[in-house]
């Protein structure tokens, strides 16, 4: 068995040399090659340091890649090195990607030598991943339906963490908010690891749903939820009026919010952050709540809140000489939602860029685009469509009552880029999942060959 290993591993290594050599990112393609060749080829790695994952159908890249930074920022070892922290920060979370990952950092027994794993993994594969490896944080973000062709009803993800929670003993970071990831938390009552976080209700909360949402029904006796208010979508303050579901007390809470100066309290503490979006809150709520539990120094906290951005399309900021364009990835409705909230928080007149793409990664179905609540509009005085989906979007637009007039259609991504920073101004961006990396590289590519401000 100890040679099996060690040929897998040697093969997986040399895949990932010559993917390097070649000027490729590796991706998910050697863990491809090896699952295909043995289904639970994952085996073969070991660690012997804390693993922290991240799941959820929104945040996860963001929200892994602040704890990244944060454990990142902890004190060097005894030997005066410092921490080593593996991460897949490029949010390649199947067990294909991140097994193409662990080949690049373990030696040739698959021993991976780190002082803590930090993952991104996509809800699916929770269950998948974590049949070969000790996990000992689990954090949860939120549960919404995203690509239907793909996952199925978001009953059904839930489902299969649900079944994986049944037997796990670690720690377990929740959404108080969310009740289909509340409910979680009693999946395993034997285990005394599980913690809640929410955010206080904001400015933008609604008496009503305001966007498509799911959970509408108590998990346990079947009794429709009581709201006192909606966040987003279906997060907010709920109970069941019958059994009780929902009366929790949280670990951590976000409180006292300040749009205007970016500011909020956690546990009597004044902190900042650069983006206020009420779902970023949530992230780094559960980012606070997973830092506790590892008591990392509130300096550090302090520190890495008020100055990360994760950008990579994720509330990424793009400047030339006289325009600034605050670009966004939104995989389903609730993500192009909460960009629009952020849009309409904004005062000032601005124009919106909204690529979609249908390739396979995305899901062919883009009906979900009809959930997006479009008639919030405040202030837009022109959107620009891209993408291969670009004529789609622009019909969805147009039929929430927008001015036809006002939209402009530009399947090419180079011409979208142009023409969204023709008039200079405050510019908003959103792509969906196959179309954010090739939406920065055009933003970019105007930028460079146009001059203007960095892209921060």
């Amino acid at each position: 068995m100890k040679l099996i290993n060690s040929l897998t591993v040697a093969f997986g290594k040399a895949m990932v040399k010559a993917l390097k050599l070649a000027g490729r990112d590796a991706g998910n393609f050697p863990g491809l090659v090896l699952w295909t060749l043995n289904k639970n080829y994952l085996k073969v790695f070991s660690a012997d340091c804390p693993i922290i994952a991240v799941t959820g159908t929104n945040g996860k890249t963001s929200t892994t890649n602040f704890l990244n930074r944060l454990f990142r920022s902890l004190p060097k070892r005894d030997d005066g090195k410092p921490l080593k922290v593996i991460t897949n920060m490029q949010g390649n979370n199947l067990d294909t990607g991140i097994g193409s990952m662990l080949l690049q950092y373990c030696d040739m027994s698959g021993h991976i030598d780190a002082d803590y794993l930090v993952l991104e993994v996509d809800e699916s594969h929770v269950p998948v991943i974590f049949k070969h490896f000790k996990l000992d944080t689990l954090v949860i973000l939120n549960f919404f339906r995203d690509q239907l062709d793909r996952n199925g009803e978001v009953e059904t993800l839930i489902l299969k963490v649900q079944k994986f929670l049944k037997t796990y003993k670690g720690n377990l970071v929740l959404n108080a908010d969310d009740p289909n990831v509340a409910r979680l938390g009693k999946a395993n009552p034997k285990n005394k690891n599980v913690y809640y976080y929410n955010v206080e209700k904001y400015e933008g909360a609604t008496e009503e749903l305001y966007e498509a949402g799911e959970g509408r029904f108590c998990p346990y006796c079947g009794e429709a939820l009581v709201y006192d208010y909606y966040q987003y979508s279906h997060v907010g303050r709920f109970k069941c009026p019958k059994c009780g579901f929902g009366n929790i007390e949280p670990f951590v809470q976000i409180k006292d919010l300040d749009f205007d100066n970016s500011a909020f309290t956690i546990e009597g503490e004044r902190y900042t952050a650069k983006h206020m979006g009420i779902y970023h809150l949530y992230n780094l709520s559960a980012v606070y709540a997973a830092a506790k539990l590892y008591n990392i120094d509130h300096k550090i906290i302090h520190k890495v809140f008020g100055s990360f951005e994760v950008n990579n399309g994720r509330l990424e900021r793009f400047e030339t000489a006289d325009s600034s364009l605050l670009l966004n990835l939104a995989k389903n409705p609730v993500g192009a939602n909460m960009t629009l909230r952020l849009l309409n928080q904004d005062k000032r007149e601005k124009e919106l860029l909204f690529v979609l793409n249908d390739n396979i990664a995305d899901g062919r179905d883009v009906s979900w685009i009809w959930d997006i609540n479009f008639s919030v509009f405040k202030g837009v005085t022109r959107v620009i469509t891209s993408g291969t989906r670009a004529y789609d979007i622009a019909i969805r637009i147009k039929c929430s009552g927008y001015d036809p007039e006002k939209i402009v259609v530009l399947p090419d991504l180079d011409q979208a880029a142009e023409e969204i920073f023709k008039n200079g101004g405050v510019k908003y961006g959103i792509a969906n999942y196959t179309a954010i990396q090739p939406t920065r590289a055009a933003l970019k590519r105007y930028i460079s060959e146009n001059g203007g401000g960095k892209e921060k």
